[in-house]
């Protein structure tokens, strides 16, 4: 068992090296991972979870997991997604990586993202949410560098929040400069 799941984290650790395709579309000549966009998805849907007063710890699994297929699918973009056969392909992948770990947290997993996947509850749109508002933040840090070209990806993702928490954020993110975090911080 031990061996498999040396297997299994090696294989998330494969997420550090996947890009996320999308924004080469949009001209970003180098961008984040699908380790760090999770991150950051995680980080976030814990927030909306709060905010929502929905279970914490539900929201966050499905974030942290959310794009592990990734690991052996690669992050294909929506353009190149028209050309394979993408169906279910998530659920696939999910399955058999999931046999790397022992049958009761394997269960827990593939229940957790289908339900992701489905939106099915608070927990889960909640969690969509914190997906397309860490977007919608990297788009936003993206044109602050001077990609023009990202304005499609804050249009859809603002479009497709459901929670009133993430609206809320989002409509703050446009109006906040990326920088500003920083400034006033320095000594």
């Amino acid at each position: 068992m031990e061996n498999d799941l040396a297997k299994f984290l090696y294989e998330l650790g494969q997420l550090k090296r996947v890009r996320r395709s999308g924004w080469w579309i949009a001209g970003v000549e180098n961008p984040e991972s699908v380790a760090e966009h999770s991150f950051r998805t995680a980080a976030i849907a814990y927030l909306l979870a709060k905010l929502e007063g929905a279970e914490t710890g539900k929201v966050t699994l499905m974030a942290l997991f959310h794009d592990m297929a990734e690991a052996r699918t690669n992050d294909l973009h929506r353009i190149a997604r028209r050309y394979v056969e993408w169906e279910n392909v998530g659920q696939r992948v999910i399955k058999d990586q999931s046999k790397r770990v022992p049958a009761d947290i394997s269960k827990e997993m593939i229940s957790l993202l289908l339900e992701f996947e489905e939106a099915i509850s608070l927990e889960a749109r909640i969690a969509r949410d914190a997906d397309l508002l860490e977007c919608l933040v990297q788009a936003r840090e993206y044109q602050a560098l001077g990609c023009k070209d990202v304005a499609d990806w804050i249009f859809n993702a603002k479009a497709a929040l459901v929670t009133d928490s993430a609206k809320r954020i989002a409509a703050e993110c446009l109006e906040t400069e990326p920088k500003e975090w920083w400034q006033g911080l320095k000594a």
